[in-house]
């Protein structure tokens, strides 16, 4: 399938025309698309403007208020809900993001749910964008059922994925970011739209057979890391995402690949710990003895190499966006009046 490279202040205008056409606000359409850029910014593709589609229909029928402004509650010293209103997830991330850290800086921990809220995307970015302040963070999500819970067959909890951001010494955060399912939900859908096969074990079909069509897949049931030991991982995440955060269990909700249906109302958890205030003032420095001891070994990578290798090329020569994609988004952009004419700066994500 062909694609095309489109510079990352286009691609970003375009992404925000999409949803202010769909019926989303200037704002909120703005904190969303920088979100998906950014994904797409690090390599992952099934986090970034492939959601737009998907994103815009949601909006239009009903599935998200695309002008919902999120609600804090500051409920305890460290602790917080923040209410995303039936809204898009970027906006209350940006909003559990910042009391997080005003709480932890405060107390040396902080605890934050976020409730009735829609897809999360990439959580490394928030996880990232903590660490970049000195704090260790956590995040969690949940989503529609695509996992079996331990020992079972049918769907009943999400994806589940969980994201680690620490602070290094003149370094970049480490950032791990991972799945509870073998592979994301999204790549799938990228598979499909590149018209690719998917490998046996990671899907299942509906009739419970193992698949390679990520267009059956997605239909059916995902396979969990690890057989029951990440089902039952899965398990505990939605535990945090959901009923720590006061949000819907993922069998409660639908798949974000459903075009119709009720409002979302996913949950997302973060965790965020000043490491001063638990032993060691310089956790930052350790940190970087611990990742050199890692690279010392010939051939061995940190997590989130790869990604910040993508971000610094792709900023550079522009994010690879398949044709027919791209047509599509344009379509869809076409009724929204033009944003401003942007300058040569990138698009502050979730700032």
């Amino acid at each position: 399938m062909s694609s095309e490279l489109i510079p990352v202040t286009e691609i970003c205008r375009l992404a925000e025309n999409v949803l202010h056409a769909a019926g989303t606000s200037r704002q909120v359409a703005a904190i969303v698309a920088a979100a998906l850029v950014r994904a797409d910014l690090d390599g992952i593709a099934s986090h970034g403007v492939l959601r737009l589609p998907y994103y815009a229909e949601h909006v239009a029928r009903g599935r998200v208020d695309g002008t919902a402004a999120p609600t804090t509650r500051r409920l305890a010293a460290g602790t917080a809900q923040v209410d995303a209103r039936h809204g898009f997830a970027f906006p209350a991330i940006k909003a559990a993001r910042q009391v997080a850290a005003e709480l932890a800086s405060a107390t040396g921990i902080a605890c934050v749910g976020i409730t009735r809220s829609h897809h999360a995307g990439a959580l490394g970015h928030a996880v990232e964008d903590l660490a970049e302040n000195g704090l260790i963070a956590l995040m969690t999500a949940n989503s529609g059922p695509v996992l079996p819970g331990p020992g079972g067959k049918r769907p009943l909890l999400g994806t589940n994925p969980i994201a680690f951001g620490f602070p290094r010494r003149e370094a970049p955060p480490l950032v791990i970011d991972m799945s509870v399912s073998i592979v994301a939900r999204g790549s799938l859908a990228a598979a499909a739209a590149r018209g690719e096969r998917i490998p046996e074990g990671w899907a299942l079909g509906p009739d419970g057979d193992p698949t390679t069509d990520p267009a059956v897949a997605m239909n059916g049931t995902l396979l969990a890391i690890g057989g029951a030991k990440g089902s039952a991982l899965a398990l505990a995440l939605e535990l945090l995402a959901s009923a720590a955060s006061g949000a819907a269990f993922s069998h409660q909700n639908t798949s974000y690949f459903q075009l119709d249906g009720p409002r979302f109302s996913g949950g997302q958890f973060i965790l965020a710990i000043d490491p001063r205030r638990i032993g060691d003032d310089d956790f930052a420095s350790r940190a970087e003895a611990l990742c050199g001891a890692v690279l010392a070994e010939e051939g061995v990578r940190l997590p989130g190499d790869r990604r910040l290798a993508n971000r610094a090329r792709l900023t550079l020569t522009g994010i690879p966006v398949p044709s027919d994609l791209l047509r599509d988004l344009r379509r869809r952009a076409a009724s929204a009046a033009s944003l401003p004419a942007a300058d040569n700066r990138l698009p502050a994500a979730l700032v």
